[in-house]
């Protein structure tokens, strides 16, 4: 009997990697079908499917206004990775997105669930747990214990059954575990490889040349405290004059909302975001990883060239950092922006583009940016004129009153 091509796919080697996890978001952005993505990663369409319905995530922008499904999501592929609509504005739906760094995650996290456990009979595990319990009591470290008795199990296997309660006697028993306090083992988010796929520091600087240009536009993040409020920032390389966008926390989700905000009000007030940076250049951070809030307009069109720098190269991205640290002049490391508004933000950098530059011919970036494109735009994007005499370039200036004007109590 002749088999088909997809019964003689390969059973080994079931589980996913990474890498084929990041080709299978690639190929859903490509509006391929389970079938022809599995026939690309050897893998039975079922296989695909089934990732797909067990990884996928609501993700709500400022435009989701609907809890149902959308009716696409009701077939396959059931998300919307390859939808043309997921960037507009026209769609209400909550988006269903599949993501690589996601599914990863979750892969990982079922495993190693599946795997714990105590590798002892109740008997063992019971008198373990009477000669470690007496021994404690009687004030002896844990390693104390465990190296001078017949327990099967290890120091650092002991530590993990105290910290999930299996001991009859409390963790606070212990001399030293109680003192320290837990290693923070999040980490932040990235931008997926499979993203990155035509968008690195090579490919950008490739399509300067090719297309001949000699500026460009940068964006970055700076951070205030831990877990609060961060700012978006970009600056126009020609002319060193920066805005920012305060964003709620240092998210791809809060980032896509604010950057289809901005893009709307641009257009609202005749400006289009593609024409005022046609070519945009980040790094690495998770927060710049949904490249379709800022690559495409309102129609799904593409209006936006987006490139990442190599990791660990903030050089390849110099504008943007050098105009930090004219920032910091303001606002120290480790400042809170919580109570920041948007018009603390434009405050801010209203002063720091004010300032005169000797790589400007003793002009500001205000007066240059005035002049390539317009006041108008200038105030559009929140930045005002601040007169020489008065530009402030320290804390000192967290204490007028109209920065005091712009926070939020």
């Amino acid at each position: 009997m002749k088999t088909s091509n997809s019964e003689n796919i390969s059973r080994k080697n079931k589980h996913l990697t990474l890498q084929e996890r990041i080709e299978i978001q690639e190929y859903l952005y490509a509006c391929k079908t389970f079938t022809e993505i599995g026939e690309l990663l050897q893998k039975h369409k079922s296989t695909i499917s089934k990732e797909v319905k067990l990884h996928s995530k609501e993700h709500k922008n400022g435009f989701s206004t609907r809890d149902e499904k959308c009716p696409n999501l009701l077939k396959p592929p059931y998300v919307c990775n390859g939808c043309k609509q997921k960037s507009s504005s026209s769609c209400r739906y909550t988006r269903i997105v599949y993501t690589a760094k996601t599914a990863q995650q979750e892969y990982e996290e079922t495993l190693v669930n599946s795997r714990e456990g105590i590798p002892l009979n109740k008997a063992e595990f019971y008198e373990s747990d009477r000669i470690i319990s007496k021994r404690i009591e009687a004030g002896q470290h844990l390693y104390q214990i465990i190296s001078c008795s017949d327990i099967s199990f290890s120091l650092s296997s002991a530590y993990r059954y105290f910290h999930k309660g299996y001991f009859s006697i409390s963790l606070i028993k212990l001399p030293r575990a109680v003192k320290f306090k837990s290693r923070n083992s999040k980490k932040g988010e990235y931008v997926p490889k499979g993203v990155k796929i035509g968008r690195t520091y090579n490919d950008f600087l490739q399509f300067m040349k090719d297309a001949g240009l000699s500026n460009h536009c940068e964006a970055d993040t700076v951070i205030g405290t831990l877990g609060g409020k961060v700012i978006m920032t970009f600056i126009f390389t020609q002319v060193n004059f920066m805005f920012g966008i305060l964003l709620d926390n240092k998210t791809s989700a809060e980032a896509s909302s604010k950057i289809l905000l901005f893009k709307k009000y641009l257009s609202e007030n005749g400006f289009s975001f593609g024409e005022l940076m046609p070519v945009l250049l980040t790094d690495n951070g998770g927060e710049f990883s949904d490249v379709f809030s800022f690559e495409l307009d309102s129609h799904g069109n593409i209006e936006t060239r987006m490139f990442f720098c190599d990791p660990m190269h903030s050089s390849q991205k110099p504008f943007v950092e050098k105009n930090h640290t004219l920032f910091r002049d303001i606002i120290p490391k480790g400042t809170s922006f919580d109570n920041f508004s948007q018009n603390t933000v434009n405050l801010i950098f209203s002063h720091v583009n004010s300032v005169n530059r000797k790589s400007l011919n003793g002009k500001s970036p205000f007066d240059m940016f005035s002049f390539i494109y317009s006041e108008e735009l200038a105030n559009v994007l929140g930045i005002s004129r601040i007169s020489p005499d008065e530009v402030i370039q320290s804390p000192i200036l967290t204490t007028s009153k109209n920065f005091v004007d712009t926070l939020v109590f």
